[in-house]
């Protein structure tokens, strides 16, 4: 499915279900795929608007606020996605929303963060979320990626993505059984994860 149809399909799936923070999270991502930030931003404001932790959707939104010049837009929603962040300990789209505001020259908000518990000498520390788990016996499934997982995710934030997925297949009306489907879940997992594209070509190069 190219970029234009997977576009259409999001847009649809928004028109029937205005009230789904998904549809308009992966709408979003499609629009700043094919390079329409404007519609980017607004998707995943609407996004927010809908699910206020969404913290990632805070990130994404200033950064194209940001792509589209609009930084006094992009301040505003970086701060108070920053404070959601930490709130929740969302590690990797709380460091993101903060060098995105060092950019801008803006204030970091000074806000009590979900510190880390204290990690005793080798311990497995997982990679997104920044915390002390338990590293996983096997790769959740075959291939480079579910590798990377294995040495890198902890069970228990795997297990947060688990919940999160299923959320993802029933609010997108996902079938796993067909291609495009199954790329978009994917697609979502690897964002949870903090697989960016970089790191998925590498892996995918593998």
């Amino acid at each position: 499915m190219d970029i234009q149809q997977r576009i259409a399909q999001f847009e649809n799936m928004v028109q029937a279900d205005p009230d789904n923070d998904m549809a308009h999270f992966s709408l979003g991502g499609a629009y700043n795929q094919a390079g329409r930030i404007d519609d980017a931003a607004e998707s995943f404001m609407r996004c927010i608007a809908l699910n206020k932790d969404m913290s990632k959707a805070y990130q994404l939104a200033g950064a194209a606020y940001m792509a589209v010049g609009k930084a006094d837009q992009a301040a505003e929603i970086l701060t108070r996605g920053y404070t959601v962040a930490a709130a929740r300990g969302d590690l990797m789209p709380g460091n993101a929303m903060r060098d995105l505001l060092e950019q801008l020259g803006k204030p970091v908000p000074e806000v009590e963060t979900k510190a880390p518990a204290a990690v005793p000498a080798g311990s497995f520390v997982c990679k997104s979320s920044g915390q002390p788990g338990t590293k996983m016996s096997r790769p959740p499934f075959r291939g480079p990626i579910g590798e990377w997982i294995a040495e890198n995710i902890s069970k228990e934030t795997f297990e947060v993505w688990i919940g999160q997925g299923t959320k993802v297949i029933n609010e997108l009306r996902l079938d796993l059984s067909r291609d495009e489907d199954s790329e978009t879940y994917d697609e979502h997992m690897r964002e949870f994860l903090g697989i960016d594209e970089e790191l998925y070509a590498k892996l995918q190069g593998a």
